[in-house]
């Protein structure tokens, strides 16, 4: 990894937040939250491992199409500090999977 990044690898591993992953070849789109140990890095990493960071949807694209991670564009929609509690986090990411209509074509299961 490169040291210029190392403090975005700090902040974004100490936070949790709902984030965007922007499929820019069709504009799909998929709402997540990022609430584990690594935060929202944790997360990004994850998708950028293996294509799909474990998301049912973006297991079948990647079986498809071994170039699709690339195609991503990941984005913060929400910054949460410490102390938020996870219902905070979920009534947010449940705001954002309908304000985005996500799973209504099809991105997110639920």
């Amino acid at each position: 990894m490169e040291p210029r990044y190392a403090d975005w690898r700090v902040a974004l591993s100490s936070v949790e937040a709902i984030y965007l992953i922007t499929e820019t070849r069709d504009g799909r789109q998929y709402v997540g939250k990022a609430d584990g140990a690594d935060g929202a890095l944790g997360r990004w990493v994850a998708y950028a491992a293996d294509g799909h960071g474990g998301n049912v949807a973006m297991q079948e694209l990647a079986k498809l199409d071994k170039q699709h991670p690339q195609r991503y564009q990941f984005s913060l929609l929400r910054v949460f500090g410490p102390a938020t509690s996870a219902l905070e986090i979920l009534a947010a990411e449940s705001h954002f999977k309908r304000a985005l209509r996500s799973v209504e074509f099809r991105m997110n299961e639920n």
